[in-house]
């Protein structure tokens, strides 16, 4: 399971393009590709992208050379168009109503029908992802202002979309009206803050406010924040489950709610459903430490640090000899042998995807003196891919759609193996029925253009 994408939005701080770069930094857990600010002074924009994380794509003196009280952010990891320079949000596009920039987390699942229909029509696509789809359909639009213009393009896209446009004197915030993925609003000193999470606010001092709502439009110039609903709340939403047990960070409020306090309640929920005779419980950090810890709180049995995680990984050249095949493992994480040795250890998980990584750490826990090895994940068995901006591999590469909950235990070589329950999943959150659970048994809210490539738009060039 991979990151999703962040954004942010800054209006009316003179220190815009720096606060959206804080922001970001506060965000990279959710896209760690590619980085890019676009900021206005009101008169002009600037632009500044880079493969890579926030820190090594832009410097102080990138961050002078965006001047501006207004700017908009984006951290990516792709779910739609392949990893390239051509890919890096914001996009830029100048139209009839003077230049746009969007910055986009979610997935549309009806992309590549108006992309053909666009080129057909004689449409030029500078690069390979849906969220250009969206500034077409806003440039190709008859209607006279831009709000008018997006929420024509609107009605024409499906899926998931938490957007934030600039203009040179307008922050736009939009949300879809299933509510997918999360875009909230904050303040700091008279300043409006857009971001997928509420960390981002803390690292600038700033003040959460509310969410923006599923099919609202919030539009932020020199005289406040103006709400338009463009389309109804759907009358059940579809909000994406993985950010409590997986993407969001623990000190972030999402969908309304503490994400630490959901996370703890799944493991007690997990301790509950799943009891284990063993002396330790350990995380395989840094997503399940809550999860370990509401466990650990229920059973009884204490909470030990056995995994530690190296913070510091890059991509590595390294080509190792068969011996040391799980080098990839042993990169991310490292075993506390004093902690382990001899010992019945309960491993809490958010998730198990493919199941190779797992198998490969429970090879490490053993090596290092595990007695026991007992898994306990913190989510149901993942059966169908995410068409909702999720990067899930193809349904037949999920572990959980071709194997039993035993065919598993016996793959991943555990002691045993529990899930927690859907229904204990959903009991963990305070309206669960306006959760999206698709990735655990189909039953798709939207439904997609067949099985999602992320290299859907790519062009052939063997001929």
């Amino acid at each position: 399971m991979k990151e999703e994408c962040a954004v942010m939005g800054v209006f009316g701080s003179e220190d815009a393009a720096q606060l959206a770069y804080l922001g970001l930094y506060s965000l990279q857990h959710r896209g760690q590709e590619s980085t890019g600010i676009t900021a206005s002074d009101g008169n002009h924009i600037f632009e500044h992208k880079g493969m890579g994380l926030v820190s090594k794509v832009f410097t102080p003196e990138v961050i002078r050379a965006l001047p501006g009280h207004l700017a908009i952010g984006h951290n990516r990891y792709s779910t739609t168009g392949l990893s390239h320079q051509a890919n890096i949000q914001p996009f830029l596009v100048d139209c009839k109503v003077g230049k746009i920039a969007v910055a986009h987390n979610g997935n549309i699942v009806n992309a590549v029908e108006l992309r053909g229909r666009m080129e057909v029509d004689g449409s030029i696509f500078r690069s390979t992802m849906d969220s250009e789809v969206i500034l077409h359909l806003i440039a190709r639009s008859k209607k006279g202002t831009l709000e008018d213009m997006i929420i024509e393009a609107f009605g024409e896209i499906a899926g998931a979309y938490s957007l934030v446009f600039m203009t040179k004197e307008r922050v736009i915030a939009a949300r879809d009206p299933r509510g997918f993925r999360p875009l909230c609003l904050g303040s700091l000193d008279g300043a409006r803050i857009v971001a997928s999470e509420s960390c981002a606010f803390d690292i600038l001092g700033a003040m959460y406010e509310r969410e923006v709502e599923p099919g609202e439009l919030c539009v932020i110039d020199r005289t406040g924040l103006h709400s338009i609903r463009f389309a109804e709340r759907a009358e059940r939403l579809s909000k994406c489950i993985f950010e409590f047990i997986y993407f969001s960070r623990p000190d972030s409020k999402v969908f309304g709610e503490n994400v630490d306090k959901i996370r703890r309640e799944l493991g007690r929920r997990l301790a509950e459903e799943s009891p284990a005779e063993a002396d330790i419980v350990i995380a395989v950090p840094d997503s399940s430490n809550t999860i370990a810890l509401g466990y650990s709180e229920v059973s009884g049995i204490p909470f030990e640090l056995g995994l530690i995680r190296n913070h510091y990984v890059g991509r590595t050249f390294i080509q190792p000899r068969q011996r040391v095949r799980d080098w990839d493992v042993r990169i991310k994480f490292n075993p506390v042998r004093g902690v382990l040795q001899g010992r019945r250890v309960v491993v809490v998980d958010d998730s198990i995807v493919r199941g190779s990584t797992m198998r490969k750490l429970v090879s490490m826990l053993r090596h290092a003196g595990a007695a026991e090895v007992h898994l306990r994940i913190g989510s149901p068995p993942i059966s169908h891919s995410c068409y909702y901006g999720i990067d899930t591999p193809t349904r037949g590469e999920l572990i959980a759609s071709t194997h039993s909950v035993d065919m598993i235990r016996e793959f991943l070589g555990v002691d045993s193996l529990k899930y927690i329950s859907l229904e204990g999943l959903l009991s963990c959150v305070s309206d669960p029925e306006h959760y999206c659970v698709a990735c655990f048994g189909g039953g798709y809210p939207i439904e997609s253009e067949g099985e999602h490539r992320k290299d859907v738009f790519e062009k052939d060039s063997s001929g």
